[in-house]
């Protein structure tokens, strides 16, 4: 049974481990994907994301405990800088994982893990705005500005006649 044993080990001991793992943390941040194996992506995804929630709130004591997982200045400045402006109202779930197929030389299950809000193809290139909903007066406001605009451009339709 495999109870409370949370930790993929990856067949590798903890130093190798933890090294491997800030290596892959630094290049998806640098290059905000990255291919690997399934399973390496599911433990870089655990890995990962605390450090994106981290960085959304700038302090020195966020940076320094970042520094100490990832190991590398230019990735720290990195994520505080770019990647957190970005997921700043995000709550969660800042990395997506999409399966590739397999790997011809040894047949393992191949991903591609990114950071969500960076993929123009599925965000369509734009971000929405979404306002907020009221339960009351909402079709009474929507029917009211609906008849401002429709004179309106009646007698500029007339107007250009």
């Amino acid at each position: 049974m495999r109870h409370g044993k949370k930790v993929n080990h990856l067949s590798r001991q903890t130093g190798h481990r933890k090294a491997m793992l800030a290596n892959m943390a630094c290049s998806l941040i640098e290059h905000k994907r990255i291919n690997t194996t399934v399973a390496k992506a599911k433990a870089l995804k655990q890995f990962v994301e605390p450090l994106v929630t981290k960085s959304k709130e700038d302090t020195t004591h966020n940076r320094r405990t970042v520094f100490a997982y990832l190991r590398s200045k230019y990735a720290v400045t990195e994520l505080f800088r770019d990647v957190a402006a970005k997921v700043g109202d995000r709550p969660g779930g800042y990395t997506r994982i999409i399966k590739l197929g397999n790997r011809l030389g040894d047949n393992a299950d191949m991903a591609m893990i990114e950071f969500v809000d960076f993929n123009e193809i599925y965000n369509g290139g734009k971000k929405e705005v979404k306002k907020a909903k009221s339960r009351r007066g909402g079709v009474k406001a929507k029917k009211a500005e609906g008849a401002a605009e429709t004179p309106a451009t009646e007698e500029s339709s007339e107007s250009a006649e």
